[in-house]
């Protein structure tokens, strides 16, 4: 039923778009007959219009891949550099929650790990809707700050990383085996902010898979047979994603990687200081307005991304997207 509503959409919107150009045309030439300005104008904007929906038509067909339709866990985490980093994660965490929001995507929050001194050092969040991981496995890497620090007396510059994992969430249609003999699980209390049971029972739950090393926690449900559903469906998800990567390597295909959260790993930088500029460096993509894009303005980023991806030639300003 997912996959027959997903085709009845795209053609459905290729059938409005054929009827509408034609209306619009139509008008065009009516106007034009009768030299009404005004007209002309309406059916240019109109147009114009149609062009931006085509556009956007183009790019969700794009997403074709296995799990492109699945919904999306996002993973950050703080790099190296204690609360400069982990307030940098927590704009991420702001930035992706604005973004889902925005394209009404349902979030849940799987777990947080708060900062020292503010910020976070990693949180994961989960996306629930249509083609959430399509869309978000283009911000998968390391991305970069730079900005006069809130933090420092003397209001010198800092340089602050943080990275981005995303991995789909295994709907029923894929199966993924795991032996219990290659997984570890440990208990523990929930840290941070909770009622009277949270905190004073050993509620949170952490599975390590042995052979690959990953290991994924849950802390936000009260119940601990929840937390531990939730961390079995994370743990497939990311060896899922493990062979995702594999397969895309093999191929050649553009995928996010993973790579040490520092200097020469970034796939974006978003500089607030001396001027203003958020640039992807693979795509090229940049917007002079990094308020914008830290509100959750990131489609005209993963449009290019995902363009490159299927072999097309991203677009060099943000402005030509939009």
């Amino acid at each position: 039923m997912r996959e027959r509503q997903k085709l009845d959409s795209g053609l459905g919107g290729v059938r409005a778009l054929e009827n509408e150009l034609a209306d619009s045309t139509g008008l065009m030439e009516m106007a034009e007959a009768e030299n009404d300005a005004a007209m002309v104008t309406d059916a240019e904007k109109a147009i114009m219009g149609l062009a931006a929906r085509a556009e956007k038509q183009r790019l969700q067909s794009m997403l074709s891949g296995e799990a492109d339709g699945n919904d999306a866990y996002v993973e950050i985490h703080a790099g190296a550099g204690g609360t400069e980093s982990q307030d940098w994660a927590g704009m991420l965490f702001r930035m992706y929650q604005r973004w889902g929001e925005a394209h009404d995507y349902k979030l849940q929050l799987i777990e947080e790990s708060e900062g020292e001194g503010g910020g976070l050092k990693s949180a994961t969040l989960r996306f629930n809707g249509d083609n959430a991981y399509g869309w978000l496995k283009t911000e998968a890497g390391v991305h970069r700050l730079v900005r006069i620090s809130p933090f420092d007396s003397n209001a010198r510059r800092h340089t602050s990383f943080s990275s981005v994992t995303v991995y789909p969430v295994i709907d029923q249609s894929i199966n993924i085996d795991i032996a219990e003999k290659d997984v570890r699980i440990d208990v523990y209390r929930a840290s941070g902010a909770g009622g009277q049971h949270v905190n004073k029972t050993e509620s949170a739950v952490r599975i390590t898979h042995l052979p690959t090393g990953i290991a994924v926690a849950c802390q936000t449900e009260r119940s601990q047979h929840q937390n531990r559903a939730y961390c079995w469906d994370m743990l497939k998800a990311k060896l899922y994603e493990i062979e995702l990567q594999k397969k895309k390597d093999e191929t050649g295909a553009f995928v996010g990687e993973k790579a040490e959260i520092g200097w020469g790993h970034q796939i974006r930088s978003y500089v607030l200081q001396p001027y203003q500029l958020v640039k992807d460096l693979r795509t090229g993509v940049e917007s002079r307005i990094p308020q914008d894009v830290l509100d959750g303005e990131l489609d005209p980023f993963m449009a290019a991304a995902l363009a490159q991806a299927v072999g097309g030639k991203p677009k060099e300003k943000i402005e030509d997207l939009e």
